[in-house]
């Protein structure tokens, strides 16, 4: 008999012998209930809406964010949902990444299986799961990502979209596009269409010029 009081999780995997290893799992655990599994992709989304899960978990943080804005679509879609990235590594970057893109919980590679279903459980109740690792870099990152952010009239004067302002800070710390691609998960022409544009709206040439023009119109203090 289904505990109607358990945890309603949605398993979302590249690999499909993880998939059937964690439904048997987790079928185990008279407080978790898995309601659906499917391979990462753009037809997962109709499943899980379908099933309405509380937690989703996945293992793929890179095939999640590529496939067509997945996480922020599950985001959208089901609102109530938490996202547990498992399987992860003790990158601090991924992990931000992660963190941008609406995962409520991320647990290690080294994570055993008691590790994950409690991270299952946080998550199903409104908590979230951080590596104690990485707690640090998130708080360091959010004090210096916080002290100062463009207002609304500079961002309206800019014309920039909140990618291209991500894209404006990874320009000026001397990223290529190659390594602006790697950090937001875009392929490089789409960071090159997306520098291209953003040249054009700056009045710019050139990658100096166009930061020497959003550093005058406020983009930094």
């Amino acid at each position: 008999m289904e505990n109607h009081s358990a945890v309603r999780v949605f398993l979302l995997a590249e690999n499909r012998l993880l998939l059937d290893v964690f439904a048997r799992l987790l079928s185990r655990k008279s407080d978790i209930h898995v309601v659906g599994a499917a391979a990462i992709g753009p037809s997962a989304l109709l499943q899980m809406v379908a099933a309405n899960p509380a937690v989703v978990l996945c293992d793929s943080l890179a095939t999640a964010v590529s496939t067509d804005g997945l996480l922020a679509e599950i985001k959208r879609n089901l609102p109530n949902a938490s996202v547990l990235m498992f399987g992860m590594d003790p990158d601090p970057e991924k992990f931000l990444i992660a963190v941008q893109h609406g995962a409520a919980g991320y647990v290690l590679k080294d994570a055993s299986a008691a590790d994950v279903c409690n991270a299952i459980r946080a998550v199903g109740h409104g908590e979230a799961v951080c590596p104690p690792s990485l707690c640090r870099f998130l708080f360091d990152h959010l004090a210096k990502s916080t002290a100062w952010q463009p207002g609304v009239q500079v961002r309206k004067n800019l014309g920039l979209t909140r990618r291209e302002q991500q894209i404006v800070q990874l320009v000026s710390e001397g990223l290529t596009n190659k390594e602006i691609a790697s950090r937001l998960f875009l392929s490089e022409q789409t960071v090159k269409n997306h520098l291209r544009h953003m040249l054009r709206k700056a009045g710019a040439t050139d990658r100096l010029e166009a930061i020497e023009r959003w550093r005058a119109q406020g983009f930094w203090n």
